[in-house]
């Protein structure tokens, strides 16, 4: 942490606030608003932390928004994102040699590998110089930050969380957010599918106690490592050694059989009691929204060990864009070459930050024969991490670039009719809040690799096609008009929702020569005419099951909050929002310097 730190420093990657800041929404706020600047902002240093509710002031720093921005994620790996993509192509498609100077750039290859298995080493660690044991155990005494209003308590954030399976065979390194439930106890948040998850099954199922070390902090890219989606069964530590052509140095914990990093900047240790369940959440998550209460299992810290200069590293999530737009970057980046293995004609894939990643994929194909824009859906709805992906969109090689959102909405639409459309069921992120029940709801796919031949509707203006939209859903607010010069404009229609919007869009099947999507979103808490937010908001509310609907030419998606009207009986979450009244605070300490405009567009 300490290299890291002069690293940002060097090339002013860095702000320092010397500022008392409190560790309940304060700091979390200050680092919410930095990332939303042009280019991620800056790294956040605050070497003055406090627990103002329990006059609490800590020694150790706390660092935010290390990977926030491109640059930044390239000084941290030490090397190009691509470059490490390039190795792992080198390494799948390696071919036996066919002549002597092949086999000696082989056998260069091939040693350099014996440097990323990681390395057990004896004694302890700086990451144990000092230790909290038994009844000394006080997770109070580290700055764990509460980011939200609405959060269960405080929650650890960039935890490395370290598991391994029941016979010790196979190790995990994962991230799981980690609620403090008191001095000795944390919630592990590892969702049914998580690796972690399946380890625990096992633990269950023997009835024994479950060993976990958490560290936090070290060298950033273990924590990146621990976002990793390897194959089940793989030590994501390997990575850290493809990258840095070191082998990660792992020291024993005092109280668990786990080995970790020797040089991160705190571990805590602990077992988990299989039969005991928690009550974990809510809390303010990548999504925007908070992830409601649910049981979890709980940890009981038997150890806390820390370096004597020490920093804590954290991050915050909430709308976006937020850190993970970058660490998600890389990781995509990284493991394209892997996601070709199952799918060798994918020629480039891209998942919109402001779509919360497994809410939207892009993905641009080689088609090869009629149908192979679905097998490629089915391919990626059950491949690892990505079967969580609840929309998908193809395209072929000709379209534009996929980050270029204008050209390629341009693209589809001009090519999209609702036979391009493939809805289907599957597995759902434990986060996801729109299905009408949890872990399994809709999948849209879109196949845009086809040129349909499509007759532009006939164009009315916004006030006038309002008029008439009012004549037949008089519960319509305000109506703006997207992408109006393609085939398929898209209307987006606020509504004060008295009834399922099924019911809207059949009253407006009658003004479908003015209409091709339409998308119904609530009056409340948006703008029409932001369609950053609105992608947001329509991709996370939306179950395709449900939420999809068409007539002709014409399709209708429902954004909207689901409510009763609509048959929907689960909870259903707030957004994440800035407390105004931290924010005025800050504002007075002379340490907001966030745009106004900015806190409008990303409706903080």
């Amino acid at each position: 942490m300490k290299n890291t730190i002069a690293l940002l420093k060097k090339y002013d990657e860095i702000k320092i606030i010397d500022a008392a800041l409190d560790i309940y929404l304060e700091i979390p706020h200050l680092a919410y608003a930095e990332v939303k600047k042009e280019d991620g902002g800056k790294a956040l240093l605050f070497t003055n932390v406090i627990d103002a509710k329990n006059d609490i002031k800590f020694e150790e720093p706390v660092l935010m928004n290390v990977f926030g921005s491109y640059k930044r994620c390239e000084l941290l790996f030490g090397r190009t994102i691509e470059s490490v993509a390039d190795e792992i192509t080198n390494l799948l498609h390696m071919k036996p040699p066919s002549g002597f100077m092949q086999k000696i750039d082989m056998a260069k290859e091939l040693f350099s590998l014996k440097n990323i298995f990681p390395k057990r080493l004896k004694g302890e660690g700086e990451c144990q110089a000092i230790k909290y044991l038994k009844e000394e155990v006080d997770l109070h005494k580290l700055p764990v930050l509460t980011t939200w209003e609405q959060d269960g308590g405080p929650f650890i954030t960039m935890g490395q969380v370290y598991t391994q399976s029941l016979d010790g065979e196979m190790t995990n390194l994962g991230m799981y957010r980690l609620q403090v439930y008191d001095k000795n106890h944390l919630g592990m948040h590892w969702q049914i599918h998580k690796d972690s998850s399946h380890f625990f099954d096992q633990y269950q199922k023997a009835g024994k106690k479950m060993p976990v070390s958490i560290a936090i902090g070290g060298n950033p890219l273990y924590t990146w490592c621990a976002t990793a989606p390897l194959p089940y069964g793989v030590n994501e530590l390997l990575m850290y050694g493809l990258i840095t052509k070191t082998p990660a140095q792992l020291v024993k914990s005092l109280t668990t059989p786990l080995y970790i990093p020797k040089d991160v900047d705190y571990v805590i240790e602990g077992w988990v009691n299989p039969s005991e369940m928690k009550i974990e959440g809510p809390f303010g998550d990548h999504t925007g929204y908070y992830t409601l209460e649910e049981p979890y299992p709980v940890l009981e810290v038997s150890a806390i060990t820390m370096k004597k200069n020490r920093t804590f590293l954290a991050t915050v999530v909430g709308k976006p864009p937020l850190e993970d737009k970058y660490m998600g970057w890389a990781t995509g980046k990284i493991f394209f070459p892997l996601l070709k293995t199952t799918v060798p004609d994918l020629l480039d894939y891209h998942m919109p930050e402001n779509a919360g990643f497994h809410n939207l994929i892009l993905a641009k194909m080689q088609p090869l024969y009629k149908g192979h824009a679905k097998q490629f859906m089915h391919a990626f709805w059950g491949a690892g991490q990505m079967s969580f992906v609840k929309h998908a969109i193809f395209v072929d090689e000709n379209a534009p670039k996929l980050e270029n959102y204008e050209a390629f909405a341009t693209y589809i639409l001009n090519r999209f009719t609702p036979k391009s459309m493939f809805i289907t069921e599957g597995i759902l992120d434990a986060l996801d809040h729109s299905s009408a029940e949890t872990l399994v709801g809709g999948k849209l796919g879109i196949d845009a690799t086809l040129a349909n031949k499509v007759e532009p509707p006939q164009l009315l203006g916004d006030a006038e096609l309002l008029t008439k939209v009012k004549e037949v859903v008089p519960q319509a607010v305000d109506l703006h008009q997207f992408m109006r010069r393609t085939n398929n404009p898209i209307t987006v229609i606020s509504v004060q929702k008295s009834k399922n919007v099924k019911e809207y869009f059949d009253a407006l099947v009658e003004l479908s020569p003015h209409l091709r999507v339409v998308v119904f979103v609530d009056e409340n808490k948006n703008d029409i005419r932001n369609s950053y937010m609105l992608i947001w908001r329509v991709t996370n509310n939306m179950d395709a099951l449900r939420d999809v609907y068409s007539a002709g030419l014409m399709v209708g998606v429902d954004g909207t909050n689901k409510t009763q009207l609509d048959g929907f009986t689960r909870e259903w979450p707030d957004d994440v929002n800035c407390t105004p009244s931290v924010v005025e605070s800050l504002k007075i300490k002379g340490i907001w310097d966030f745009d106004d405009k900015l806190f409008k567009k990303f409706q903080l």
